[in-house]
């Protein structure tokens, strides 16, 4: 990498971003046949998926296959494995262009991530969209507003943010000059993204190299499709190689490699609570190697509740609930999974609910129809079947719709609800990743105690929902459940976190609650050192009062 000529002075101003629109997709739409033109062309395909180090390509004799979840049997795509001469050499290359990428002007780095952004709404968009789709078992929707929507908002966002960052300097006095430099960390980032969302898969490499760091990225290998094409905007935008370096294969074996090695800095990850707990434990039994302590910056799941107040709106907590549990299958961390919903309220609600919730089409992503695609792979699939027989098998759950799998052609799991009178139920406590729903139903007159249950009945605080027109109830439940989760809607559903109004994270077992795209995100990739300059130094060591 060569660093670039400044010879030029300015405040250099980020443009002040809007969220990308989403298309629409409509049936015979432009924008639909030429997404579907590029899924059918994909699907005959195999595609290599080599790791990006210092920005040369590797495949490896050891590939693993990747196929798509709604039609299993279809190999789209062969994928390269790491082995440990793989992640040492990402990292080599990573440290290689340290000092040159911390030492490019901050606006040099926003230029890259700002070109990005236009690249994913425009020549990059149907490739996103249709890889996205294939990969992951998104429906147009789905994949659209993220996969190119809110990529282009990460970006656009985090460079505005980063502005305001580097603006950010303290008053000096008289006599004196004080700044602020933001340095990157000393080191490499390690970034390990889910399977779930193209944009947290650019997101998280994209944040730490925008602040000055470099990046060794681990993808999920469900999602290593996508992200493929992620490594290729990157590049055309014009991001240095070696900045951000592609691992694909084992989680374990690149944390293992990269969390014991010396100048480990920080980690950027998206996952399970389970991972991030081991994680944080490989961190802490390698603190003795570091050259300094490392960021953990985590999201970590969520069981997400929709608290309905009896003087909410019925139709809009039954859109809610559909929308909120069963998009995208409910493979979001942010989906509903449990209800608490008011006796008078339920007998109104019940048999609708159960109905469409019964006719909603599943199936292959490519149909307009569809509003639920295949879960990921097979292991979520007998997952999700073993959580709903021992769900069957209690004397507490009543199964109203649902509760059945399909591994014929894809993994598909049928949307189910189940009823409980256990609040404490473990349907009711951990997180399943799938399109499954628990409904608590309670007294109307009970509603102080079951924002008591909405707290205690699991360790995850990650999104909830109240429902209310009573802004009393809005009032209290507000106060109540404050530590309940990181993001509270009101009156709309749990999922939907747009950049520039609500940013992402939680606490608890959810996760560090970093809120993603905004700037205390931003600020845990940079380490601050205040300089003072003295324009008149003392030149007598004694005080006046010594006189």
């Amino acid at each position: 990498m060569t660093m670039p000529t400044v010879g030029m002075t300015g405040n250099f101003k980020v443009p002040k971003p809007a969220n990308e629109p989403p298309r629409s997709y409509a049936p015979g739409s432009s924008e639909a046949n030429a997404v579907l033109h590029r899924i059918q062309e994909l699907s005959h395909h195999v595609r290599e998926l080599p790791h990006v180090i210092g920005g040369q390509r590797r495949m490896t004799e050891e590939t693993w296959d990747v196929a798509a979840p709604h039609d299993h049997q279809n190999v789209i795509a062969r994928m390269a494995t790491a082995d440990e001469q793989s992640v040492q050499d990402a990292i080599d290359a990573a440290l290689a262009v340290q000092d040159q990428w911390a030492a490019m002007p901050w606006w040099h780095r926003a230029a890259i991530f700002l070109r990005a952004a236009d690249l994913a709404t425009g020549k990059y968009r149907d490739e996103l969209v249709a890889t996205t789709m294939l990969g992951q078992s998104k429906t147009f929707h789905q994949a659209e507003i993220e996969a190119t929507c809110e990529v282009a908002d990460f970006f656009r966002y985090n460079a505005y943010n980063a502005q305001s960052i580097y603006s950010e300097q303290p008053q000096a006095l008289q006599g004196d000059t004080t700044y602020l430099d933001h340095r990157p960390l000393e080191g490499f980032v390690l970034a390990m993204t889910p399977f779930n969302f193209t944009a947290i898969a650019s997101n998280l490499p994209a944040t730490a190299a925008l602040m000055g760091n470099v990046v060794v990225w681990k993808p999920a290998e469900k999602s290593a499709y996508s992200n493929a094409v992620l490594m290729e905007l990157f590049e055309e935008a014009g991001l240095p190689p070696g900045v951000i370096n592609l691992v694909h294969g084992s989680g374990e074996l690149v944390s293992d490699v990269a969390m014991a090695h010396r100048d480990f800095a920080g980690l950027s990850f998206t996952g399970s609570a389970e991972v991030l707990q081991s994680l944080w434990q490989k961190s802490g039994k390698n603190i003795h190697k570091y050259r300094s302590f490392p960021r953990i910056v985590g999201e970590s799941g969520g069981k997400n509740a929709v608290i309905a107040h009896p003087s909410a709106d019925d139709d809009a907590v039954r859109v809610a609930l559909i929308r909120g549990a069963f998009e995208y299958q409910g493979q979001k961390c942010s989906a509903a999974s449990r209800a608490y919903i008011p006796a008078s309220m339920w007998q109104r609600i019940k048999d609708d609910l159960v109905t469409t919730t019964q006719t909603l089409p599943v199936g292959d992503i490519a149909s307009h129809e569809t509003f639920i695609g295949a879960v990921i792979d097979e292991a979520a699939l007998r997952k999700h079947q073993r959580v709903i027989d021992e769900a069957k098998a209690l004397d507490s759950h009543q199964l109203l719709v649902g509760g059945t799998v399909d591994d014929t052609k894809g993994w598909f799991v049928y949307p189910t609800i189940f009823q409980t009178t256990d609040p404490y139920a473990f349907t009711m406590e951990q997180e399943f990743f799938g399109p499954i729903l628990t409904v608590y139903v309670y007294e109307d007159d009970d509603w102080e105690h079951m924002l008591d249950l909405v707290d205690g009945s699991t360790n995850y605080a990650l999104t909830q929902s109240i429902f209310a027109r009573d802004q009393a109830a809005i009032s209290q439940a507000l106060y109540r459940l404050r530590y309940t989760a990181g993001m509270t809607y009101i009156n709309d559903k749990p999922t939907g976190a747009l950049m520039g109004q609500v940013a992402f994270g939680g606490g608890r077992a959810s996760g560090t609650n970093d809120k993603t795209g905004s700037k205390i995100a931003l600020q845990r990739w940079i380490s601050g050192r205040f300089v003072r300059e003295n324009y008149s130094p003392d030149l007598d060591w004694r005080y006046q009062y010594m006189e």
